[in-house]
């Protein structure tokens, strides 16, 4: 039985975060990053807005790029010292990724990471706490999803954790957060934004509830993603992307993703590569891999966007972004060929067994990610 599920409350618009301050609670935890919302003021404001609420906050930080077991662990235990009514996540995708299983862990202290990795094993939440997001970046939408992306960086893996458990209480969607974000970032949390969108309207557990979310997801990106890029002052496309980021979130939490998110998580727990930019690189590739299995979506996307080829479009779009064609293109990069064939098998094989993986619309083999990954990592 399909189901359609998303935060109960979604508050969005300039000044969406004085929601804080009308919130019932005693204790509030702050889950943030690595300084950036610090230094940018917004962790004082978030404090500032549950001080006029009359609500106790401690801030649990240093929440890194790719949030590790050892991070959501650290975080489990200022929550049980702490014990919060509110669990806040205040920052990027890693950040409310991480926030949610620290949540987890606070909840049900002894469960271990292993026991939450298959789909739905997530026992219920909500027992001690509730859950608030807000996104300072207009990319992974996890703000709105029944998803967290947690790296074993042992075993050098991203493990996607999927259940409705786990699908934020409030979603704060306020515009002016993510404004600060440098082009760059805003490039590649753009492209992870459009590869949601597309691969949530491929998905095979699409369905028309998540399709007219994700085609509207998919025009917004495309009109307004370079204006953002070009000029970050510009307010109608931050909101437009912030908005396009969340409701391409409530496509693909429902109907989830595609082999693009499988690559993705693979080479980007091997080489520390950011989400969104291998998401971009991926999409072109991925899609001409799709096209035949999916061919009326797909022409359904160019129908919509006026163009004739959504893959030559996607790489158009990259190279105005100054986003590389491929993996061996990005700059400083802590990687070569040797060690990505080194790599490779393993990668691919584990890419293969990724939840994402089930809802692809053309079921790959092991062979088929392996020769995705070398056309993308070459350019070929």
């Amino acid at each position: 039985m399909k189901s359609f599920l998303v935060p109960r409350e979604i508050h969005f618009e300039e000044g969406a975060l004085d929601y804080l301050s009308t919130l019932d609670g005693q204790k509030a935890a702050i889950v943030t990053d690595e300084g950036v919302m610090e230094d940018l003021g917004f962790l004082a404001k978030t404090k500032a807005k549950f001080a006029e609420a009359n609500i106790e906050t401690i801030v649990i930080d240093d929440v890194e790029a790719n949030p590790s077991v050892k991070t959501v662990l650290r975080g489990k235990k200022d929550m049980l010292e702490f014990e919060p009514d509110l669990v806040v996540a205040l920052g990027g995708g890693s950040t409310m990724d991480a926030a949610k299983i620290m949540w987890a862990f606070y909840e049900h202290p002894d469960l271990e990471f292993e026991d939450i990795i298959e789909v739905g094993s997530m026992p219920k939440l909500r027992n001690k706490a509730k859950f608030i997001a807000i996104p300072s970046t207009s990319g992974t939408a996890s703000e709105i999803t029944a998803f967290s992306v947690i790296t074993d960086t042992k075993k050098k893996i991203k493990y996607p954790i999927v259940s409705p458990e786990i699908v934020p209480d409030a979603a704060i969607i306020d515009p002016q957060i993510p404004a600060t974000m440098p082009p760059q970032i805003t490039a590649n949390t753009g492209m992870d934004v459009l590869a949601h969108a597309v691969e949530s309207f491929t998905s095979t557990n699409a369905s028309d509830y998540t399709d007219a979310l994700s085609l509207k997801a998919i025009e917004m990106v495309f009109e307004y993603l370079p204006r953002a890029y070009k000029n970050g002052n510009d307010m109608e496309a931050r909101e437009k992307m912030h908005n396009a980021s969340t409701i391409a979130g409530m496509a693909f939490s429902n109907s989830s993703l595609g082999i693009i998110h499988s690559l993705a998580h693979k080479i980007g727990g091997e080489f520390y590569i950011t989400h969104g930019l291998a998401n971009a690189i991926l999409l072109p590739y991925v899609i001409e891999f799709n096209y035949q299995a999916a061919e009326a979506k797909f022409k359904t996307i160019e129908k919509t966007l006026d163009i004739k080829s959504l893959a030559d479009s996607i790489r158009e779009l990259n190279k105005s972004l100054d986003i590389p064609a491929s993996f061996a293109e990005i700059e400083n990069a802590k990687y070569n060929a040797d060690e990505f064939e080194a790599i490779l098998d393993r990668m691919s094989e584990n890419a293969h067994q990724d939840p994402c993986t089930l809802t692809n619309p053309k079921e790959p083999t092991v062979k088929d990610m392996k020769t995705i990954y070398q056309n993308a990592f070459y350019g070929e």
